[in-house]
């Protein structure tokens, strides 16, 4: 019983170091005070001033806009790399993976200065195209790495026999190969995405005068004091996150019972 008890204190504890913080982030959402350290009593006030706010708007524009397209390119550029790795030798394929493995063992802070020292190397002007592109190097690794177990599942010999049988192989492709790999390819898509939007240090290296994304704008924030405003940003991500999480749980379960009710209303008919 002691032991049990210590157990769920441990649980409690450790849930309340990690929620504890957005808990307070949320309260201070509604706090019509602008002190951190008073109540001032509940408002919805800095929200409405949230979507005012033009700076803090286009932040989260840019910040999506970034994520998306960097996630969907490097999406398709990790899924043709796993799949040219995956057709070499043994020694030729653990070469490129180790290669590949690099960027994601390396400190993001030097992946952000050599980023940038490339980009003044070759005289390229720092913008939103920059980040873009730095976004899309430090994403591929990810999307290989999630791709890759799925084509070592994929059995070949099912390819050959649909370009046997007189399929193209772009044809084959898409639908014989690209099945199989459609959730590696989709958590490399998801994982992408959540590394760029949540990128702080290669962003800040990399981006140019002008251009703030979320991670930026927060740290800008800070130095001068962060406004209420931001925390009613941080409670619509996280309510936006936490909604998702819900659906992607609930739904295969809510999906299950239905179709065990219907097999079981078949049965009695």
């Amino acid at each position: 019983m002691v032991k049990r008890g210590v157990e769920r204190l441990y649980l409690v504890l450790i849930f309340i170091f990690l929620y504890a913080p957005i808990a307070t982030l949320v309260v201070l959402s509604f706090n019509a005070s602008r002190s951190r350290a008073k109540w001032g009593g509940f408002t919805l006030e800095w929200y409405t001033e949230m979507f005012q706010n033009s700076s803090i708007m286009q932040a989260l524009y840019n910040t999506l806009l970034i994520a998306f397209l960097s996630a969907a390119i490097a999406t398709v550029l990790g899924t043709l790399g796993a799949m040219g790795i995956s057709a070499m030798g043994f020694r030729m394929r653990s070469l490129c993976m180790s290669v590949t493995n690099i960027p994601m063992l390396n400190a993001d802070i030097v992946t952000g200065i050599s980023m940038m020292l490339l980009f003044i190397a070759m005289g390229f002007r720092f913008g939103f195209q920059s980040v873009l592109i730095a976004h899309i190097t430090f994403n591929i690794p990810y999307v290989i790495l999630s791709v890759m177990p799925k084509l070592k599942q994929t059995d070949k010999s099912t390819y050959e026999a649909a370009l046997d049988l007189g399929a193209s192989p772009v044809y084959a492709f898409f639908r014989v190969v690209l099945p199989d790999i459609l959730p590696g390819i989709l958590s490399g898509f998801l994982l992408s995405f959540t590394m760029s939007l949540d990128d702080f240090i290669i962003t800040h290296f990399t981006k140019g005068p002008g251009l703030d994304t979320l991670s930026t704008k927060i740290y800008t924030e800070v130095r001068k004091g962060i406004k209420p405003e931001m925390y009613a940003l941080s409670t619509l991500l996280f309510a936006t996150v936490l909604i998702l999480l819900l659906l992607i749980n609930v739904t295969p379960e809510l999906r299950k019972r239905a179709a065990l009710k219907h097999a079981q209303a078949a049965a009695r008919r």
